[in-house]
């Protein structure tokens, strides 16, 4: 059974594992990796810091650097493995409500089609309502039709598909 667990360093090895499924030059996607500056995940000391970051950036007592959001990362966990990564942004600026949404996820490559990411995203929707979060933004590329599927199985309604700084994107969103 998964579950949904704040970001911890004590899966180390296991993230690792997955971020080295994929294909070269590309890295887990909404996983907070932005957050680490560039620095080597492989030191454990390093993998330390970045998770405390992506633990802080929900604070909203902290202030974030310009462009940024608060954010509420969580990991996706089976059998104390990571498996993926689910965050809720609390606010959109211009950037994610032109093209990235209010949540971004994703899901090791040997670990999909088994529903996982339709069940976190499921499972983030009360979090967004507790936030305050009436309408609720996720995209995805426009080629990516498992995440089509994800975002229209927990309610999500196209609004449009359009190109975007970072490619094309469908955009829908999930009345709370």
């Amino acid at each position: 059974m998964p579950e949904l667990i704040a970001p911890t360093a004590r899966l180390h090895t296991s993230w690792l594992e997955a971020d080295a499924e994929w294909r070269p030059g590309a890295r887990l996607d909404s996983a907070g990796v932005r957050l680490a500056a560039g620095e080597g995940f492989a030191d454990p000391v390093l993998f330390a810091a970045w998770v405390r970051r992506l633990r802080e950036q929900s604070d909203r007592t902290r202030p974030l650097a310009e462009g940024w959001v608060h954010a509420t990362h969580w990991w996706i966990v089976e059998d104390g493995a990571y498996v993926g990564a689910i965050d809720l942004r609390h606010e959109l600026n211009d950037f994610l409500l032109r093209a990235g949404g209010h949540v971004g996820y994703s899901i090791r490559p040997s670990a999909r089609r088994r529903g996982l990411a339709t069940w976190a995203l499921g499972a983030v929707l009360p979090e967004a309502r507790a936030l305050g979060i009436e309408r609720l933004l996720v995209t995805c590329d426009d080629d990516n039709i498992a995440s089509a599927r994800t975002i229209e199985r927990n309610g999500g309604v196209l609004e449009d598909v359009r190109e975007t700084e970072i490619g094309l994107k469908r955009r829908y969103w999930i009345e709370l």
